[in-house]
């Protein structure tokens, strides 16, 4: 009996034994048309094991590129892609830098922190007003994303200060857009009504309504 652990080593097991094995003799055959027939051939039956790679683009080069691989790159036939080389397969890729910029709070985004630190290059009044005004609502926006309740412009006011570094203050944070009209934008109170409507009607349901009392009967 021949066992698994004598055999030859599969280098893409997800193609099975048998493909292995068709690899292994058409390294074998010494006629080039017909090495270069045995490939073609063996190209469609991985395509048939495999069919989920004809949703990835070029799946034909990958193919290509399994056999050579299952060959060890020993095999020498026409390809219709350029045939890949060992050692660039085998490189790692680069390490991607991690970043290490911190966000002073995390529900403004980084993007608006960099666009409140650079508000000191900003020396026209006018410009300067607009985007306090305008980073202000945005800011209530975003907190009101991340927390649909009340909140304080106050709280907005200091946060966006401390963001530009002192640059940038609401002389009057009660002017800043409405809670409610936010909300409203957002979708947050239609959503949060129509989930309380929801939760009402399937309680209801699990719970098959009102129920009746039942009556005792007495026994004659």
């Amino acid at each position: 009996m021949e066992y698994n652990t004598a055999r030859g080593k599969m280098l893409l097991p997800e193609y099975g034994r048998n493909v292995q094995n068709m690899i292994q003799h058409a390294m074998e055959i010494e006629d080039r048309e017909e090495r270069n027939r045995a490939s073609q051939a063996i190209i469609v039956v991985m395509g048939q094991l495999n069919p989920h790679l004809r949703d990835v683009d070029d799946y034909r080069h990958k193919l290509w590129t399994h056999l050579f691989v299952m060959s060890n790159f020993k095999l020498d036939v026409d390809s219709p892609f350029e045939i890949p080389q060992e050692e660039e397969l085998q490189e790692r890729p680069e390490r991607v830098p991690y970043p290490k910029s911190k966000i002073r709070f995390g529900h403004f985004g980084q993007y608006s922190q960099k666009i409140l630190e650079g508000s000191k290059e900003m020396t026209d009044e006018g410009e300067r007003e607009y985007m306090t005004n305008s980073m202000g609502n945005f800011m209530k926006k975003q907190y009101l994303v991340h927390n649909n309740n009340a909140v304080e412009n106050n709280v907005i006011a200091d946060q966006l200060s401390e963001l530009s570094q002192g640059e940038l203050k609401i002389e009057k944070p009660d002017e800043l857009v409405s809670t409610n009209l936010l909300l409203k934008t957002l979708g947050l109170n239609q959503n949060q009504n129509q989930n309380n409507k929801n939760s009402n009607n399937n309680r209801g349901r699990s719970q098959g309504g009102p129920r009746k009392k039942k009556t005792k009967q007495r026994s004659k």
